[in-house]
Order: C-alpha cells, then sequence, then structure tokens
C-alpha cells in the first residue's frame, strides 16, 4: 500500500490506498485517545511531567530494563482481583476452576501478544510509533490502514475501545470504594464501632475525592509504590494464614452447578484485564525485543501471575468452601478453633492485612481515575472550553465524576458480584473481543489471513460474546436477586 505522510494535515482523510495523518492534539494525544506518553505507563512506571509541557504531558524517567519491566507488568495485574478468586472458585468448583483459570489466562495472554504484533505491523505501515502508541491509537490504526470498506470504520473503534477503556476503569473504581468499605466495616467492628457498610463508603468518599483533585501524576507516584508494597504484602500474610489447617479436599464440590460458570468467567477475566498496560510497557523497554520473546517479561510474567491467582482461588475456595467472601480478606478471623479449644496465632494479623489491603487500595484509585480523566476532559474542553477558571472547572468535573463512581458502589454493594459484572461488561471486550478483529483485520490487508487463523480468532472472539452475555446477565440477575432477598 502507498503511503503519503502529510504532517500539516489536521485531520484523517482516506481516498483510496492514499492516508494523511492528522497532526497531534494540542494537549498531546493523538487520535484523541491517550497522550503520547500513556497515562497508564507513567502510572506504573514512575512517570514524571516533560519541562515545558502540561499537566497531561506524561514523560518516563529512563528505558526499563527486563526485570524493571516484569515488575511492572506484576503490579498492573495483581489488585483487587486477586482476592477474589476465592469468590470464583466457588462458582466453577474445585476441580474445574484451575485448569479454566489457566485456560482463560493462556487466551488473554495470546490476545496481549495479537496487540503487540499488530501495533508493530501498522506502526511500520505509518512509521509513526506516536500514532499506534496506545490500545485506541492501535485498533484505529489497524482499520485506517486496513481494508478499504473498514477504514471509514476507524474513528469509531478507537472511540468504542476509548469507551471501553473509561468503563473498565471507572468500574474498577467503584468496586475499590465497595472493597474498602466492607474491609473497614470488619475492622472497625472489632473496636465496637458500628457503622453499616454504606455510611463507610460515604465516609471514604472524603479522602478519595481529595485524592482525585491530584492533576499532577508525580504526586501520586509515591502512593503508587506504597500500594504496591502494601497488595503484596498483603497477599504473602493472607496466604500464610490460610494455609494453616486446611479441610480435606473432599468437603470441597468438584463442580460447581453450570449457571455459576458465567460468574467465575467475570471475575477472572478482571482479575486478568492488563492489556492496556502492555504496549505502553513495551515502548518504553530498553530492549522492547525482550517483551514479547517466548521467556521474553509478558509470557514469564503472566506464568507467575497466573500461578499465584490459581493458588489464591483454590486455597480460598478449600479453607472457607461456599462461605467466601467477594475478598478473602475478609474471611480472615482473629482466632480459630484446633481441637475444640480456640487459640488466637494471628490475634491482630488479619486487621493488619485488611487495613493495609484497604489503604493500598485507597491510594490506587486515584491513578485508576487519572486514565478515564485523560480521556474524556479533553474532550469536553474542545467541546465547551476554554474555560474562564480551568484548574476549576477539571476540578469540579473530576469531583462530580468520583461521585458517580460512589452512587454506583452504594447501588450494588455486593462486592463479589459487582466484581464479576465489571469482568464481564469491560474487561471481556479489551481482553478477548478487540484483539483477535484487529488481527484479522490486519492479516486481511496483507493477505495472510489463513484458515487457522480466522478459526482461531473468531473461537476467542465467540468465547468473549458468550462470557459477555452469560456473564452480564448472570452478575445482573445475581444482583437483583440479592436486592430481592434483602427486601
Amino acid at each position: 500500500m502507498e503511503m503519503h505522510n502529510n504532517p500539516n494535515a489536521k485531520k484523517n482523510t482516506f481516498r483510496g490506498d492514499e492516508m494523511t495523518l492528522k497532526e497531534p492534539h494540542r494537549n498531546g494525544s493523538t487520535y484523541g485517545a491517550f497522550q503520547s506518553k500513556d497515562p497508564i505507563l507513567a502510572v506504573e512506571k514512575g512517570g514524571d511531567l516533560e519541562g515545558g509541557s502540561d499537566e497531561h504531558g506524561i514523560s518516563v524517567n529512563h528505558p526499563t530494563s527486563y526485570l524493571e519491566t516484569m515488575m511492572h507488568l506484576f503490579k498492573g495485574n495483581v489488585g483487587s482481583g486477586i482476592f477474589a478468586l476465592g469468590d470464583a472458585f466457588k462458582h466453577a468448583g474445585l476441580l474445574l476452576a484451575p485448569p479454566l483459570t489457566i485456560f482463560l489466562g493462556v487466551i488473554c495472554v495470546h490476545a496481549q501478544h495479537i496487540l503487540v504484533n499488530c501495533n508493530e505491523e501498522v506502526t511500520r505501515r505509518v512509521n509513526d510509533p506516536i500514532a499506534a502508541s496506545g490500545f485506541a491509537g492501535t485498533v484505529e490504526m489497524c482499520f485506517a490502514t486496513g481494508p478499504l470498506a473498514l477504514r471509514k470504520y476507524s474513528v469509531f473503534m478507537r472511540k468504542l475501545v476509548n469507551i471501553f477503556l473509561c468503563i473498565t476503569q471507572l468500574g474498577f473504581c467503584c468496586v475499590y470504594f465497595v472493597f474498602i468499605a466492607t474491609n473497614m466495616q470488619q475492622v472497625l467492628d472489632v473496636y465496637g464501632i458500628k457503622m453499616d457498610v454504606h455510611q463507610h463508603m460515604a465516609v471514604v468518599l472524603i479522602p478519595i475525592m481529595l485524592s482525585t483533585w491530584i492533576r499532577n501524576l508525580k504526586y501520586l507516584v509515591p502512593l503508587s509504590s506504597l500500594a504496591n508494597l502494601l497488595v503484596i504484602t498483603g497477599y504473602i500474610a493472607t496466604m500464610y494464614i490460610m494455609c494453616h489447617d486446611l479441610p480435606p479436599i473432599q468437603e470441597r464440590r468438584y463442580i460447581a452447578d453450570w449457571h455459576d460458570i458465567p460468574l467465575f468467567f467475570g471475575t477472572v477475566i478482571y482479575s486478568f484485564e492488563g492489556i492496556t498496560l502492555v504496549l505502553p510497557l513495551k515502548n518504553e523497554m530498553k530492549k522492547p525485543s525482550n517483551f514479547s520473546k517466548p521467556l521474553g517479561v509478558l509470557n514469564v510474567g503472566m506464568v507467575i501471575v497466573g500461578t499465584m491467582f490459581v493458588a489464591m482461588g483454590f486455597i480460598s475456595y478449600l479453607k472457607y468452601g461456599n462461605a467466601v467472601a467477594g475478598s478473602v480478606t475478609l474471611n480472615l478471623e482473629s482466632s480459630e478453633v484446633v481441637d475444640g479449644k480456640i487459640i488466637v496465632p494471628h490475634a491482630s494479623l488479619p486487621q493488619c492485612i485488611k487495613v493495609a489491603i484497604s489503604l493500598s487500595i485507597l491510594f490506587s484509585y486515584a491513578l485508576q481515575f487519572y486514565v478515564p480523566i485523560a480521556i474524556i476532559w479533553p474532550k469536553i474542553v474542545d467541546q465547551f472550553g476554554p474555560f474562564k477558571w480551568p484548574i476549576l472547572a477539571e476540578t469540579v468535573f473530576r469531583s462530580a465524576v468520583c461521585f458517580l463512581t460512589f452512587v454506583l458502589a452504594e447501588v450494588i454493594p455486593k462486592l463479589g458480584l459487582f466484581i464479576s459484572l465489571v469482568g464481564a461488561v469491560s474487561s471481556t471486550a479489551l481482553a478477548l473481543i478487540f484483539p483477535p478483529i484487529i488481527e484479522m483485520v490486519v492479516c486481511w490487508q496483507n493477505a495472510t489471513l489463513s484458515p487457522v487463523t480466522i478459526s482461531k480468532d473468531i473461537v476467542i472472539v465467540l468465547i468473549g460474546f458468550l462470557g459477555f452475555a452469560t456473564g452480564t446477565y448472570e452478575s445482573l440477575t445475581s444482583i437483583i436477586r440479592e436486592f430481592s432477598t434483602k427486601s
């Protein structure tokens, strides 16, 4: 395909095989997606601001090594979702859940490889790394440089990806409200401070909203580092407590009811949803070729993460059975019964774990929140700006969006069901649906779309749509049933 690059062009124009790229947005973004330096990357890698750029001009201090990138990948995948995997295993069974988790993990990692390969191909086509620097930009450029019949959909696909990115990140924020409130409720109950979970959410709203007023990422990076330390410490301590006096495997269900599988699917996909980090992490490596090799960062890192997921889910369900909560931290007790005697081997440890994990999630909220704001706010400025008091206007907007996540969390306070719903609705689209679609588009244009490739991609898309439909239905049905039972 012949390509002409006009640096002075103001918009995309497609005429036959000729394509002109529009100039970057004035705030540094390209194609209305992320900035030239992805906010997700800066969040995970300790980004700082470039001299002379505005509050959204983000840069990275230095190219990362293999191990540094591995740590960033690890931190981006291990969060609140890992503590919900016991609830996921409950909905699949002790025998069925581990292979299903591994199967979904392999599909998710394969989809991430697809995204990397498609990004490399479209970058070669347009000879402009910035144009396809992020998830949304890659999807847009795959369609923009693909078959002529599909090029008109390129901008629409970019907007669609950004919508799902916003839904996913704001969904995480809603889950964070519920996670913090339910854990802190248990902690304070121990000390005689009785409050409803909704009241806890209202109290948590204050520090969370204040944290969203921080518009400069460099002030959030120390909180991110502390949050990562706390969540890893919490994981190790939780596994330590649960591994004491495990019941026999025979006491647990090997295979759960089939109508519960969609809830398992949504929770696992929620936990594995780290695809938005893949391109930024690869692009900032000292040797990007080391990212997607057979023993590269992506494969090795996700094997470690997947092992942690299976271990947490298996031990959580084995330990607590059907009583396992939406976050296994809610099952941790201050005392244990051994041979009919009450002992207190970990008297304060469970409470410390709940406080540590709650703080890590609290510190992570503003970082997750940054991404949708970085996508939506420039659009609002373009449509309704410039504002007389731009900082005040953005602060009001941030507060309104934060309050919206609080309201949604108040409406659906059931943590496990909320996580499954977010995973089924938005994470599935990003992790399983968009990557195989763009691979078919790219291979079609290159005349390399083999029967094997198209069959494999169609199967992944069908799994994604099936999980999306059934997971959303079962999550909403269970939420409605929960409300009906309470009333």
